[in-house]
């Protein structure tokens, strides 16, 4: 049960970090658009590197040594629909509310679709556009509260990576809910709050996996087929955020080497923590 909990207060973590974002926004507390590069090229190392370093592996492993019929094919399907899974979810939301597609997004600076409704003068299109900005990341978050709930209930080390990878990769998330949300209304504890909700399906996707895990009878753990078929669903998950979300907005964010360089620095320092857990 301690490690339940640890794993859910993990995603609770991970998912707070949205606030982070609308507070940087509301507050002007002023961040280097190289050192957020930097930071997201760092949550994209982080995340690769564990996905296909240990998760993946580690699930072919482990369903090798549970007997199942063509388990080693069984995991690289489950692999590619965790991408799926995710590819699915950004193909339901419209392109320019949808938190991933924006461009130009900084903290100086508002999304195109955000300039272009307030051209208009429409304060409610802008609150819409903040509202749906947050549905939206509120169904991405989902399947990553799965992904680091589960991450932390295999390893608690490797748990607490994947937190400071998502962590990191939901500071923007939360900066393009609260600029259209105060832009709309005025009000900076109504952004800030949205932005922060729009976070918490992160527990609420662990709860939820928690929950069916228990009423089906299905292990998360142990040596249960269905735990390594998860796991490597969640590798592809992380991998799809990394190359899908995190290197282009990165890339928006600075020059280009540095977010490359913050992806080789990640994957440094999980490869160096490995070696001493």
């Amino acid at each position: 049960m301690n490690t339940v909990l640890t794993a859910l207060l993990m995603t609770l973590v991970a998912g707070a970090a949205t606030g982070i974002g609308g507070a940087l926004v509301l507050f002007k507390k002023k961040i280097s658009s190289n050192f957020l590069a930097g930071a997201l090229g760092l949550s994209a190392g982080v995340m690769i590197f564990i996905s296909l370093a240990e998760l993946y592996p580690e699930a072919q492993a482990m369903i090798s040594e549970s007997g199942l019929l063509h388990g080693r094919t069984w995991a690289l399907l489950a692999f590619f629909a965790g991408m799926g899974i995710i590819t699915l979810i950004d193909f339901a939301v419209p392109e320019y509310e949808n938190p991933h597609e924006a461009s130009g997004l900084s903290l100086d600076s508002k999304t195109p679709a955000v300039g272009m409704l307030e051209q208009n003068g429409s304060e409610k299109a802008l609150k819409r556009l903040g509202i749906m900005s947050a549905l939206a990341i509120a169904i991405h978050n989902f399947p990553e509260g799965i992904a680091t709930f589960i991450g932390a209930l295999n390893d608690p080390e490797m748990g607490a990576g994947i937190t400071f990878a998502i962590a990191i990769h939901n500071i923007p998330e939360g900066i393009s809910v609260a600029i259209p949300i105060y832009f709309a209304t005025k009000s900076k504890g109504k952004a800030l709050w949205l932005a922060t909700l729009s976070g918490l399906s992160e527990p609420i996707g662990a709860l939820l996996c928690w929950a069916l895990a228990g009423l089906f009878g299905l292990e998360l753990t142990g040596n249960s087929p269905v735990f390594p078929l998860v796991l490597s669903a969640v590798a592809g998950i992380m991998i799809y955020i990394s190359l899908d979300e995190l290197l282009p907005t990165a890339e928006k964010y600075g020059k280009h080497h540095i977010a490359i360089a913050g992806v080789v620095g990640g994957m440094a320092i999980m490869g160096i923590s490995l070696i001493f857990m």
